[in-house]
């Protein structure tokens, strides 16, 4: 036991060192904890109210005052977007935590089950990937109503086929272990088989695929408040300011490209983390 503990620790040192070597990794994660930060004490760090207007100071450029600029109703871009990364933030982490959990399950059960259940679980998942992620969340949002929870749940769903077929692929190459056979020889039985066997020892693709996964939800959650069906104002989040803004583009070009920017930083620091994590976690790469 405790050689096998010893063991799993020196292969997380090793994943933190190939991590830590990796600056693009690094400079992704310094910016999403940076993100969560902001997030956290977003009341402390902004200047203004997220709501506060003043119809006296409107589409204003970008001052020592306002660091990024008013927009039509005289509120504070620059609060607003770190008020933003809160709802983002979540809307990411949450639907992502829907796709995984749902994806997961489906996933493990057709992966560990095979046969009759296996084809009726991949079925309805097949259906699911011939609509596109974004359309697929679209259509639930436009079913469920525009809201933050509603929102949510569409981009969760429209998550769980990929999540769905990473785990199936991972609990494959695992189920047929050896030890996997000892525990069923015991007795053991296939909940416990499931959820203390194999799912440990098929994480590493799903953490992955649920990090780059949170970018994509934050991306989708952006496009449904840019086209009405996400979070409604006055609620600051990213895409809804972007949609607020598109009419003013060419006199107030900051009202848009703020929100904009900082969506974009979003999803790059994201995908660099996870492109980075997939690396470390590759066991092609240990020398």
């Amino acid at each position: 036991m405790i050689s096998i503990n010893r063991e799993k620790e020196s292969q997380f040192k090793e994943i933190c060192i190939r991590l830590w070597r990796n600056k693009a990794a690094m400079f992704g994660l310094f910016v999403i904890l940076l993100l969560i930060i902001t997030a956290i004490f977003a009341p402390l760090i902004a200047p203004y109210h997220y709501d506060m207007q003043n119809l006296r100071a409107t589409n204003l450029l970008p001052s020592m005052k306002h660091f990024m600029g008013t927009d039509n109703f005289g509120r504070d871009i620059f609060s607003r977007i770190i008020y933003g990364s809160r709802i983002s933030l979540q809307v990411g982490f949450i639907a992502v935590g829907i796709g995984v959990l749902i994806g997961g399950t489906l996933g493990s059960l057709s992966a560990y089950y095979g046969g009759f259940v296996d084809n009726i679980i991949m079925r309805f998942v097949d259906v699911l990937l011939a609509i596109p992620s974004t359309l697929l969340a679209i259509s639930i949002a436009a079913a469920l109503g525009p809201g933050l929870t509603n929102a949510m749940i569409a981009v969760g769903i429209g998550t769980v086929p990929n999540y769905a077929r990473v785990v199936r692929a991972s609990v494959l190459t695992v189920k047929e272990q050896e030890f996997i056979e000892a525990a069923r020889c015991i007795g053991v039985r296939d909940y416990k088989i499931i959820m203390k066997h194999i799912l440990p020892n098929a994480m590493a693709p799903l953490i992955v695929q649920a990090t780059l996964g949170v970018a994509g939800a934050i991306l989708s959650a952006a496009a449904l408040s840019f086209i009405g069906l996400g979070i409604q104002p006055p609620t600051p989040e990213w895409g809804a300011m972007l949609s607020a803004g598109r009419a003013y583009i060419r006199d107030y070009w900051h009202i848009v490209t703020f929100p904009g920017v900082t969506i974009m930083l979003t999803i790059f620091s994201l995908n660099l983390f996870g492109d980075g994590l997939r690396d470390a976690l590759d066991p092609r790469l240990k020398r």
